[in-house]
């Protein structure tokens, strides 16, 4: 693969890939302090749910590095961005270690391990000459190595499976058109764009075989809280007859929240969509970047510890 890493812990130092930059240039900012950290994480520089998880946990060790209160460093963290669990459960985690320098390392090193299953645990649902459709960006640029979404179709690809990517552009922010596309361009596989509102025409033509996305937080009932957008891709595709599936580790579970509708929807700055278009001056905007995909529409859930075809096997990822 020829994706830059997001996350970059070098010497005692902690790059973050400026993903808001992305394609037109590759550029890694150091991060000085767990206030940079978190403004990267709110403004997006750094994203996707293992991500940002990952990024939190070296906030962490920078702040322990430093000195500082762990507790005020975890708050500021968390507070970036509610939705995603594998934020709060990354400082949690560091917060409670001995060692927190190597305690974000290894879970930096977990992460890219469970991609890596995701991939194996994913990839047989990929056939000869089939069209997969994923949303948003869970790719290698949202995790440590190979994405969620994106993980069986890299090691698919690698096996000599001939398939078509579509990727759909993912307003407001284009996580797709700028870093899906991107990434997998890189890699070498066969990518479409679309436009979001193509989707359920693509379906209707019998052009699309399957979807996976990747989840910032799944509950205990199977919801999956994603990228706003998913949930219409997933009734499209249950009208269509088309299985839908979620790739995401283990440490995106969320058992204490028993359905999606437990979860604070983040809503993020109106500019986002006024911003890149000719938008009406003071037309009002609402802009929540996850929507919830209820259990009933997954197919099966693809995870590091195996692909799970029932909400009430998840319990197992506990």
């Amino acid at each position: 693969m020829n994706v830059p890493a997001p996350i970059r812990w070098e010497g005692g130092k902690l790059w973050l890939l400026d993903q808001q930059k992305l394609p037109e240039e590759v550029v890694y900012e150091e991060q000085t302090s767990t206030g940079m950290v978190a403004a990267s994480i709110a403004t997006m520089k750094v994203r996707g749910a293992p991500a940002i998880g990952i990024a939190a946990a070296y906030g962490m060790a920078l702040a322990a590095r430093d000195g500082e209160d762990l507790v005020g460093a975890a708050r500021v963290l968390v507070a970036a961005r509610p939705t995603a669990v594998n934020l709060a459960w990354a400082v949690n985690r560091v917060l409670q270690a001995h060692d927190a320098v190597a305690e974000a390392e290894a879970i930096h090193r977990e992460d890219a391990e469970m991609c890596h299953a995701i991939g194996a645990n994913g990839m047989g649902l990929i056939g000869e000459n089939s069209a997969v459709l994923t949303h948003c960006n869970a790719g290698a640029l949202a995790v440590s190595a190979l994405g969620t979404a994106t993980a069986p179709l890299y090691l698919a690809h690698d096996a000599g499976v001939r398939f078509r990517v579509f990727v759909d552009e993912t307003r407001p922010l284009l996580q797709g058109a700028r870093l899906t596309a991107w990434e997998l361009l890189q890699a070498g596989l066969d990518v479409t764009l679309i436009c979001d509102s193509t989707v359920s025409h693509l379906m209707s033509e019998g052009m699309v075989d399957l979807v996976i996305v990747g989840a910032d937080r799944v509950t205990a009932n199977g919801d999956v809280v994603n990228k706003i957008g998913t949930r219409g891709i997933a009734i499209a595709s249950r009208y269509h007859g088309i299985p839908f599936h979620v790739a995401f580790p283990s440490s995106t579970f969320d058992a204490d929240s028993a359905s999606g509708a437990d979860v604070d929807i983040e809503q993020r700055d109106a500019g986002e969509v006024t911003g890149p278009i000719r938008a009406a001056p003071g037309v009002h905007v609402r802009n929540p970047a996850f929507d919830v995909t209820p259990a009933e529409l997954v197919t099966s859930w693809i995870t590091d510890r195996g692909r799970i075809g029932s909400a009430r096997d998840l319990a197992k990822l506990k």
